[in-house]
């Protein structure tokens, strides 16, 4: 057997490392020699004095590691909550973000609105306003029945000089009727 087995073996053996498993077996060694000693009350009462020390280690390793298992798993339960409450964090920071885009969103549809409307005033603004508009149009109005009435002022003068034409191409062809008529008598 090599030296790493022998390593390995103790160990495994050992449990946690602690030396629990050696300070058992020495103290039932040293239980079985008090047990099966000759010697003299001095002696008895030294190895129970050192028996009861030994026991006292034993005792303080299994409270040391029952109170490192208890700090652990304390440990354990306070990473587990301050995972939990970065876990929260992260999903209130993305519903912050997507609130933000959501935002960020309204803000540009309502700045592309307002440019818009700023280009839609400049246009406006540029053209004459109302009142003037309907001053231009009743001036235009006043023209345009000036206009139709004297229209109606030349077609009336313009069917006189019709008729009045027409009269005189009649009585011109009368006339030359009548000339025609005394040349041929």
């Amino acid at each position: 057997m090599g030296d790493e087995e022998i390593i390995r073996r103790r160990l495994l053996f050992d449990g946690e490392g602690t030396g629990d498993e050696r300070r058992l077996n020495v103290l039932l060694k040293g239980f079985l020699a008090w047990c099966n000693s000759t010697d003299s009350v001095e002696e008895t009462q030294a190895s129970y004095a050192r028996m009861i020390g030994q026991i006292a280690q034993c005792e303080f390793a299994a409270t040391k590691s029952l109170r490192c298992c208890e700090m652990n798993t304390a440990e354990q339960q306070h990473y587990d909550d301050l995972y939990n409450q970065i876990e929260e964090g992260i999903v209130s920071a993305k519903k912050d973000i997507e609130a933000t885009k959501k935002e960020l969103q309204e803000a540009r549809q309502i700045r592309r609105n307002k440019m818009e409307y700023d280009a839609l005033a400049a246009i406006i603004q540029t053209q004459p306003d109302r009142r003037s508009n309907q001053e231009k149009l009743s001036l235009l109005r006043q023209e345009l029945e000036a206009s139709e009435c004297e229209c109606h002022k030349m077609e009336a003068k313009l069917e006189q000089r019709r008729k009045q034409f027409h009269l005189l191409i009649s009585t011109i062809q009368g006339l030359q009727q009548l000339l025609n008529d005394d040349e041929a008598t």
